[in-house]
């Protein structure tokens, strides 16, 4: 089956409208999430998710500083993850001939989700380096040295290289690999079953 190139392009800007939905939802628990693993102040204490978020929202408020903190990188990091995933996935597996043979069919969909999963990961790795280095601790105690997303990922190329734009490359790609493969296998899986199950 041939996909055309409107296709690929409605499966990319359908993941990244997706990603970046998400990342708007999610960046105030990001934020807490890091906090309570970065901030070494806190050891001590262990407090709770609640405690965290009142703490954040009544020093930096809500905004870009507070609770919104890093989201520009939050939406660029979910979006371009989101945008390769799911247009690399339903372009491909259009374009890759099914397999008769069940076993077959199911390796040639988790290889896709996977190659998926992986190509993702190493798209947007520079965008979670950004992210964390700016919603985690700074380096020097009340100077905000990472503020922006291009911002942060040019001083960290700067300061320490290209490579440190890919640093936890591989546990990225060992979760989001064989991830991205179960979630597009099961969903495609649990689709096909309802289909055929409840269609009039």
């Amino acid at each position: 089956m041939k996909v055309s190139l409107h296709f690929i392009k409605t499966f990319s800007l359908a993941g990244l409208g997706a990603g970046i939905t998400e990342a708007i939802l999610v960046n105030p628990f990001e934020v807490v999430k890091v906090t309570l693993q970065a901030d070494k102040s806190l050891k001590s204490e262990l407090p709770s998710t609640w405690a965290v978020t009142r703490k954040i929202v009544r020093e930096n408020g809500l905004g870009f500083r507070g609770l919104n903190k890093g989201v520009t990188a939050t939406i660029a990091r979910n979006g371009v993850f989101n945008m390769v995933y799911f247009g690399f996935y339903h372009s491909v597996k259009g374009l890759v001939p099914e397999s008769k043979d069940p076993l077959m069919e199911f390796g040639r969909k988790v290889l896709i989700g996977f190659t998926s999963g992986v190509l993702g990961s190493v798209i947007n790795i520079p965008f979670d380096v950004a992210k964390s280095r700016i919603q985690g601790p700074q380096p020097v105690l009340g100077v905000v040295k990472y503020r922006s997303t291009t911002g942060a990922i040019v001083l960290v190329y700067r300061e320490e290289g290209f490579r440190a734009l890919y640093k936890g490359l591989l546990p990225k790609v060992l979760r989001l690999g064989p991830g991205g493969a179960i979630m597009l296998v099961v969903y495609d899986y649990v689709y096909n079953f309802l289909e055929t199950r409840f269609s009039v």
